[in-house]
């Protein structure tokens, strides 16, 4: 269990994926480029299985934003995309209307 003020120490934000790339050394990882609204990051996320790349590009999503900064294989990520998994599927949380990126969740 976590308090509610640890819980208000994770800055969720809305953030849209503006490029995805292969990771050069995982085959279960994609390489994402997110705009935050005032910044971009990359992120580094294991979702290669259930998405194809055309299918990511323009959504917005939530993500963690305040992640500390890891390297993951060789390649920088300072975000976590929110998704939830089963045995046979994964799906990310995403805006069901646009907004404005980098507003926060809450």
């Amino acid at each position: 269990m976590i308090t509610f003020n640890d819980f208000k120490n994770i800055e969720l934000r809305t953030a849209t994926i503006k490029d995805v790339a292969d990771h050069p050394k995982a085959d279960k990882l994609y390489i994402l480029t997110l705009d935050v609204g005032n910044e971009e990051k990359q992120c580094v996320a294991g979702i290669r299985a259930y998405y194809e790349k055309e299918e990511l590009i323009g959504k917005q999503i939530v993500i963690v934003n305040n992640l500390e900064p890891a390297t993951i294989r060789g390649v920088k990520s300072s975000a976590m995309v929110l998704a939830a998994v089963d045995k046979e599927a994964l799906s990310i949380v995403v805006m069901d209307r646009k907004i404005e990126n980098g507003l926060s969740v809450i």
